[in-house]
């Protein structure tokens, strides 16, 4: 939520310090950029430390640095950049650990359901995010109010985690009650499993082109969608000094609230009747998910200068197709790989998705967006055009994560079916002593290679 509050109120952060487009996304890539980063420490810690109280911590922290941007004169945009990025903190602890609890609580197709909840919170929160911010702004008469409603909640988050939230022993509730307890190994061979998993590896890609478009759209949609209604002649220009139109938050919002919800329940729902038939059906579904969203996103685009209603519906279809993803990429992720290593896995995807995705395309659609500017006379149409047409980059790179989810599908029974094996302690991984044998030398037991003893 506090991620999109931003955005919702973008078009002021512009007005009151004084930036550019290509300013204006880097509020989201330092963010971005700061929680891909931290990802890998939590997820280290995630798998050896208790969840909760890491959980607990970051958000508090958040909450505390997130207050503290909303008190930042204009002339000091660099302070708002760097509080931004301490904003990460929080949502790495959180996005790392939280789906790994969830896992170790539930099991199969209750563990999806379970997941679905939960990744309800990505598309409602950021629809809610869009709302708050502009609805604050409006009645408060000032968007740093804006900045100021999200840390209560995080208060109140804490204060629910350590109250309520058990800590459950890691990978019991899937392994036998008569076998011992997993134990985690070294980080850098966890690094090694997950680099030769390949449903991991592409599921990830696939899930980093989810993160490149829905960056870039949580960012640049309201502008986009304003400066729409400027060219259509259906609301004023914002102005240096004017308080800019929050209509297109409000409704982006709203959309991003019903796509989230209907999306994400409606890939669930259809994979898990897929799978009886199909054990292949969770990364065809993300697939087809991906590869459907693209077209109705660029329609969305083409027929802005057209009609306002047509480029609404065509983001409600591409937005619902694209978050039929969410909550099946973590269920994905949690049955391809063993449980001590999941917040790990969790990490290395948060770093692949966000450095190959959302931390970098909001500023690169606003980089494109200038650099298209400075080619025309300056007007409304031209910073209209200039940002329908960096946009369009999404269709194609959600073209390109529908054909890594493809890919998923031919490894995905392999590795599914190795990570079972692996928690009931019937596959163990190759080490490098694990080609030897144990013989008597000397009245002493040594181990020698394989290949030295005549048999």
């Amino acid at each position: 939520m506090d991620r999109f509050t931003v955005a919702g109120v973008l078009p002021d952060i512009e007005q009151f310090f004084n930036i550019g487009d290509s300013s204006s996304g880097l509020i989201q890539t330092v963010f971005i950029s700061s929680y891909m980063v931290l990802a890998p420490v939590f997820g280290y810690l995630g798998d050896r430390y208790n969840r909760k109280y890491l959980m607990c911590g970051g958000i508090a922290f958040w909450s505390l640095v997130t207050l503290g941007s909303s008190f930042i004169p204009g002339e000091h945009f660099w302070l708002l950049l760097l509080t931004r990025g301490l904003v990460g903190v929080g949502e790495a602890s959180y996005s790392t650990i939280a789906p790994t609890l969830i896992a170790d609580l539930f099991v199969a197709d209750q563990r999806s359901r379970m997941l679905s909840i939960f990744y309800f919170a990505i598309p409602v929160g950021s629809g809610l995010g869009y709302i708050a911010g502009s609805k604050v702004k409006d009645m408060a008469g000032d968007w740093h109010w804006a900045l100021r409603v999200t840390p209560g909640l995080g208060v109140v988050a804490v204060l629910l985690l350590f109250l309520v939230v058990r800590e459950p022993p890691r990978g019991a509730v899937e392994r036998h009650s008569d076998l011992p307890p997993l134990n985690p190994t070294s980080w850098w061979a966890d690094l090694r499993a997950l680099a030769r998993n390949p449903s991991f590896v592409l599921s990830s890609l696939g899930f980093t082109a989810v993160a490149f478009v829905t960056g870039s759209l949580a960012l640049w949609a309201p502008a986009f969608l304003l400066r729409s209604r400027v060219v259509l002649g259906e609301t004023p220009p914002c102005l240096p000094g004017d308080s800019c139109s929050s209509s297109d938050s409000l409704i982006f919002g709203l959309i991003t609230c019903l796509t989230g919800v209907l999306g994400v329940g409606l890939g669930v729902e259809i994979s898990r009747r897929l799978r009886h038939s199909n054990p292949r059906a969770d990364p065809l579904v993300c697939a087809a998910g991906l590869l459907g969203s693209a077209p109705f996103l660029f329609l969305s685009l083409a027929c802005a200068r057209g009609s306002i209603v047509a480029t609404y519906i065509f983001i409600f279809i591409g937005e619902t197709l694209l978050s039929m993803n969410w909550a099946i990429v973590a269920d994905i992720l949690l049955y391809v790989v063993i449980p001590t290593r999941r917040s790990t896995a969790e990490a290395f995807q948060i770093v692949l998705s966000h450095l190959l995705g959302d931390a970098g395309s909001p500023y690169l659609i606003g980089l494109i967006s200038d650099r298209l500017r400075r080619n025309w006379p300056p007007s409304f149409l031209s910073e209209f055009r200039a940002l329908q047409f960096s946009l369009m980059l999404c269709a194609f790179v959600g073209a390109l994560g529908g054909a890594a989810f493809l890919g998923t599908a031919i490894f995905i029974e392999g590795d599914r079916r190795r990570a079972q094996l692996h928690v009931q302690g019937l596959l163990h991984e190759a080490g490098p002593t694990d080609d030897r044998i144990v013989v008597p030398q000397r009245g002493r037991s040594t181990r020698v290679p394989v290949a030295s003893v005549l048999i």
